[in-house]
């Protein structure tokens, strides 16, 4: 069955039993939604579209199409790891487009948060539907939309590119297979599918990616600060093994500059915002306890190694009252 809301009586899955029984029940649904149709799947290589890739695939097999758009936003190395594990391990249909100018010029000079994700969201759909036109028969897009999404959308907390402002002329019907979960239970799910850990315990990123880390004008130089700083943290946190100790941890790069000194010389440049939390299902969160000397190292890697950074800064405000994107 497929369902418009989560229902009341809906059991969480926190086991393997739960989670195939939901993985049969989707497996029919989208075999009954899609038919002998087509599907083109966004895929970002995250959590949510790497399991409804895999639920796809055991549903429908080569009747789907993945396609990953490299929009400029995405973290360092992400690209080249989706094309790996998705096109050559996989053996998925997989297409690669390089969009990263058409993002960021559509981007330049837009500074409001809502109007940066609609933007990114409605040009993502423009590329599917780019891609669309080369394919014949293609009638559904899938998306990894979870419940998350729903509720904040709803809410009017932000809008995201899975839940809402799709325009009016989209020709495609959108499968939708996890939409009801939260984010523990469709890592539940990857497991029972059979996914590598590695991709199922993936850090979640947001659909608009880094975009929504780069507050303010997206500037290229700014964008690769906040690349160079996310991918040291993320190397940072593997040797010290609390990838698999915290949930989620990312670096933030502010449209503002401060004063600072480097090799003896004053500098003018952007602080650079780690953000590291805790939770189980994304609607609360609790900021991360990291070891003060880790913080310590992490800023002397940070503003030593990436260009237009002098200054590091710790986010420790819990969700509520901060959201855990900055954005």
């Amino acid at each position: 069955m497929v369902y418009d809301r989560r229902p009341e009586d809906f059991v969480r899955i926190t086991t393997k039993e739960l989670a195939e029984a939901f993985i049969a029940e989707q497996i029919d649904a989208i075999k009954e939604q899609v038919g002998d149709g087509k599907v083109l799947l966004a895929l970002s290589g995250g959590v949510d579209s790497s399991v409804v890739a895999a639920l796809l695939i055991k549903a429908i097999g080569d009747q789907l199409t993945c396609v990953h758009v490299n929009h400029g936003l995405l973290r360092k190395g992400e690209p080249e790891q989706v094309i790996e594990v998705f096109g050559k391990e996989l053996g998925a249909n997989l297409i690669y487009v390089d969009a990263t100018d058409r993002f960021l010029d559509k981007l330049a000079g837009v500074a409001d948060p809502e109007t940066k994700r609609h933007i990114i969201g409605e040009e993502f759909i423009d590329v599917f539907a780019d891609e669309a036109r080369k394919l014949e028969g293609v009638q559904f897009l899938a998306q990894g939309t979870i419940w998350p999404d729903i509720l904040e959308s709803e809410d009017g907390i932000k809008a995201h590119h899975n839940a809402g402002g799709l325009p009016e002329d989209l020709q495609f019907e959108l499968v939708e297979p996890v939409k009801i979960l939260f984010k523990d239970e469709v890592r539940q799910v990857g497991l029972a599918l059979g996914l590598p850990d590695t991709m199922v315990y993936r850090q979640p990123f947001p659909g608009p990616g880094l975009g929504v880390r780069c507050p303010g004008a997206i500037t290229r130089d700014r964008l690769e600060a906040l690349r160079e700083s996310d991918a040291i943290l993320r190397e940072e946190f593997g040797k010290d093994g609390l990838d698999n100790d915290v949930w989620q941890f990312f670096t933030i790069v502010p449209d503002f500059k401060t004063t600072g000194i480097r090799d003896g010389q004053r500098t003018f440049d952007w602080p650079c915002v780690i953000r590291a939390v805790n939770t189980v299902d994304a609607m609360t969160a609790e900021p991360a306890e990291l070891d003060w000397a880790f913080v310590q190292h992490l800023t002397k890697r940070i503003t030593s190694e990436v260009p237009g950074i002098n200054r590091v800064l710790w986010d420790v405000t819990p969700k509520p009252s901060g959201t855990i994107e900055w954005e």
